[in-house]
């Protein structure tokens, strides 16, 4: 699913630019710093069921807020409701502005928004 999501989300910005739990040092802003925030196993009376319930933290980060807001949006677009290859479903659950560290005037901004998603690997 992690590779999965980072692929999908290099339709909106570069696949260099999105990374799982931190960036690269050097990183270039705007950029994407995926979280992966609780998942489980479906599960059934028989057992597991194959399918894959999480919740993934999907931070935006920018130098302004325009931006950071409109990286959120061109992401909110590409992933609310999306349907296809191993993804079951994906849906937005939350949303948040701020910075990263308030009061500090040379941090960039952040989105931050939690999505559903329903995983099953292959296509059964």
């Amino acid at each position: 699913m992690q590779q999965a999501l980072r692929a999908l989300l290099g339709t909106v910005i570069s696949a260099e630019k999105i990374a799982w739990g931190r960036l690269p040092q050097g990183t270039a802003l705007p950029a994407v710093i995926l979280h992966l925030i609780g998942h489980v196993d479906g599960m059934t009376m028989q057992g597991p069921d194959g399918l894959w319930r999480g919740r993934v933290q999907v931070d935006c980060h920018a130098p302004g807020y325009e931006e950071a807001d409109a990286l959120a949006r061109a992401v909110i677009a590409r992933l609310h409701g999306y349907r296809g290859g191993g993804f079951r479903g994906i849906l937005l659950a939350d949303r948040r502005d701020d910075d990263d560290e308030p009061g500090a005037s040379d941090r960039p901004f952040r989105v931050s928004m939690d999505f559903l998603t329903n995983w099953r690997e292959g296509n059964d």
